[in-house]
């Protein structure tokens, strides 16, 4: 199958079970796992200082792998960015190692971008996707950590991936994203560059030289932890500064692990989907499968994607990049 590297970029690992779990899995899977050496170290917050992480990125970028795949999000690579080895980075790519993550990783990925046309996969990391708990984990006395294992979805589109038959994906969007196509035509899209990632992580890269100057692309999103006032003051940014009004499309995907309260009173993350279309004319669709949730599809960040719609089904593909 595939030579797999996992390293850790951003994060210090702390669930060392999952870590575990999905250097198993992924053998199981019949891979050949190849480990960073400071895969699990730990300063403050980080995966290892700034000098660590760098020297595991270059190990992974020199490794040969046909995945370099991080262990973990968290933050870490917006410290790295000035000095992390992008042409290092882009020959891994032109030889054939896909590198994949999610989260934190988006800056990198942007950051390739904005640089070339080097393509990157948004996907699961090790520990949140590979390593996910289940029934058997449980019944071993780690019931403390939900067991429902990997996601099949997931899984089959890493497959997919690493096997290079991964052509695109879909998924059944709300009625009112189909009432709001009215007049559209099915394809609002051809041949434009798929890009995007974490929200926060897109914002923070505004005005910075890692930022892809992207035009007439299908924009997608997500996010966790992040309240939807927050998510609407992230939105507004791009949107002001024209981000937002030069794509074909943007995709939101999975947004995550907030509470609503009292003072909200009836303001929730379908106010905010509401209040971007009134300032748009570019189409928003909502209900990609992508984020901090198991279910998770592989994207190709800077490949190019058609996006249509027939009836109730979105569709992003990509096979002609083959």
């Amino acid at each position: 199958m595939a030579h797999i590297y996992v390293y850790s970029p951003s994060g210090a690992v702390r669930d060392r079970a999952a870590f575990r779990r999905g250097i198993k899995r992924l053998q199981t899977m019949g891979h050949e796992v190849e480990v960073d050496p400071d895969a699990l170290a730990a300063w403050q917050r980080f995966a290892g200082d700034d000098a660590t992480r760098l020297a595991a990125i270059e190990r992974a970028a020199a490794s040969g792998a046909d995945v370099a795949l991080i262990t973990r999000g968290g933050y870490g690579l917006s410290r790295l960015l000035p000095q992390l080895p992008w042409r290092a980075l882009a020959r891994a790519a032109e030889r054939g190692t896909r590198w994949v993550g999610f989260s934190d990783f988006t800056v990198l990925q942007l950051g390739l971008l904005a640089r070339g046309q080097t393509v990157t996969w948004a996907g699961p990391a090790l520990c949140e996707g590979f390593g996910a708990s289940d029934a058997a984990d449980a019944a071993e006395g780690h019931g403390a950590v939900k067991a429902g294992g990997p996601d099949e979805i997931m899984l089959a589109c890493f497959d997919d991936v690493v096997s290079g038959a991964s052509e695109g994906t879909g998924w059944r969007l709300p009625a009112r994203d189909v009432a709001t196509l009215a007049g559209r035509p099915a394809h609002l899209a051809r041949h434009a560059p798929l890009w995007g990632g974490n929200l926060a992580m897109v914002q923070s890269l505004l005005a910075t030289p890692w930022w892809p100057e992207v035009k007439g692309g299908v924009l997608f999103l997500e996010e966790v932890g992040e309240h939807p006032y927050r998510v609407e003051r992230m939105l507004l940014q791009l949107l002001h500064a024209g981000v937002l009004a030069r794509q074909k499309a943007i995709l939101l995907g999975q947004f995550t692990d907030y509470r609503l309260n009292g003072h909200d009173r009836g303001y929730t993350l379908a106010k905010v989907v509401e209040q971007l279309r009134s300032q748009l004319k570019v189409p928003v669709l909502t209900g990609l499968p992508f984020g901090h949730a198991p279910t998770k599809v592989l994207l190709p960040v800077g490949a190019e994607v058609d996006l249509l719609v027939e009836g109730r089904e979105a569709l992003v593909l990509w096979g002609h990049m083959h």
